[in-house]
């Protein structure tokens, strides 16, 4: 499940340790086109959005 970071709005997967506090979200943001759009390398282990669903 993504959560997004309350601190800056980044989006994480819960398992991430680089975010302290943060909002679950049940989708991801529509701001999210590609896997290039999450930041965090805790989704590397991902090549597109698809293999999310």
């Amino acid at each position: 499940m993504p959560v997004m970071a309350s601190s800056d709005f980044s989006v994480h997967r819960e398992e991430c340790d680089r975010f302290d506090d943060g909002m679950a979200l049940s989708n991801l943001p529509d701001e999210v086109m590609s896997i290039d759009d999450l930041d965090c390398e805790c989704w590397s282990e991902f090549d597109s959005l698809a293999e999310l669903e």
